[in-house]
């Protein structure tokens, strides 16, 4: 019961989200508001919540070496490490960190762990978590990269590589981009995932699914948006260009359902700093990612060691010699 009410708490939010956006836009009026108040403040939120994020994680002392390995680390000569999953340099460190931000290294080796007949402990490959993941980080990219074109003006040639290439198939007019297919299929996938397996259901929390549910609400409006109540891409753009260039103005006739996809945007811009998806920058700070396995190289000692008078046992004996021997006790010294 405790899981399902999680699921439904977050989904009432985003819903309620929605519907906050879809009143003030449409009976209210207030698309200043909508438009550009919270943009900017959502934008202000949002860059100034990952840098005090970073801030304070970059404050943070590391006393111990705690890298995570999974090969043979470096030893004696004749035997062959893996500076890949054992670094034991800073060029290990940086091919195993390019490996996993781009290729999420980590996540294709994971392994399921099932009872097999007998009782017996199997382990498995569990490649479909990656491919998803993975599906869903690049198409996200794509897709934010592809929006760069209602902030500049002329649109950098990139750009139109990218909405060339991924609207190449041309299914329907307006094209059918195939990352908002791609975007929308793996963040389901997700959220499948965890509704459907009891031990990742009885793990999650509400703000998992809300993270979730944010982010489909964000694809399916932007869909709906562009295929069903289609919006003057146009007036768009110069709203964009406005916001971007601190001149802001609202041009007439944007169709509400642009605002009620930007206020989503807004709200998860706001929710990023304080949430789990900060581990995109957080990764680089993780310090089971980013160090090396060099511990038989070099001693880590930890700077939070207070400086203590210690009795040595030369000070112990000279203390107690006497008894000791009183009692038969060995000494180093008559």
């Amino acid at each position: 019961m405790n899981a399902w009410y999680s699921v439904f708490a977050a989904l009432f939010i985003v819903l309620f989200l929605t519907l906050v956006s879809l009143i003030g836009v449409g009976p209210v009026g207030a698309k200043g508001i909508f438009g550009i108040y919270i943009p900017y403040l959502a934008a202000v939120v949002f860059f100034v919540g990952i840098v005090v994020r970073i801030i304070q994680w970059a404050k943070v002392p590391v006393p111990f070496n705690i890298c995570t390995t999974g090969g043979q680390g470096k030893s004696l000569p004749w035997i062959k490490n893996d500076n890949l999953d054992c670094p034991h340099n800073t060029w290990g460190v940086i091919g195993r960190m390019f490996l996993e931000v781009f290729l999420f290294r980590s996540l294709f080796r994971n392994t399921k762990a099932q009872l097999g007949q007998g009782a017996k402990l199997t382990f498995a490959s569990a490649k479909w978590l990656w491919l998803f993941g993975i599906l869903f980080h690049y198409s996200f990219l794509t897709i934010v990269l592809r929006h760069l074109r209602f902030f500049t003006e002329p649109m950098p040639s990139f750009v139109q590589w990218i909405s060339y290439f991924d609207g190449f198939f041309e299914l329907l007019l307006p094209t059918v981009f195939l990352t908002d297919i791609v975007f929308l299929l793996a963040a389901g996938y997700l959220f499948l995932r965890r509704v459907v397996i009891p031990q990742i259901r009885y793990l999650s929390l509400p703000s998992d699914y809300f993270a979730l549910f944010l982010i489909l609400a964000i694809g399916i409006s932007g869909v709906l948006m562009r295929q069903v109540w289609k919006v003057d891409l146009l007036q768009v753009k110069e709203l964009a260009l406005g916001l971007a260039s601190f001149r802001p103005a609202i041009p007439q006739g944007i169709g509400d359902i642009f605002y009620i996809h930007l206020f989503l945007v807004c709200c998860l811009a706001v929710y990023f700093p304080f949430s789990k998806l900060m581990h995109a920058p957080g990764v680089f700070f993780s310090p089971t990612r980013n160090l090396a396995n060099n511990n038989r190289m070099v001693r880590h000692i930890n700077p939070w060691n207070y400086p203590v008078k210690v009795h040595t046992y030369e000070e112990y004996e000279d203390e107690y010699r006497e008894k000791m021997k009183a009692v038969g006790l060995p000494v180093d010294k008559e």
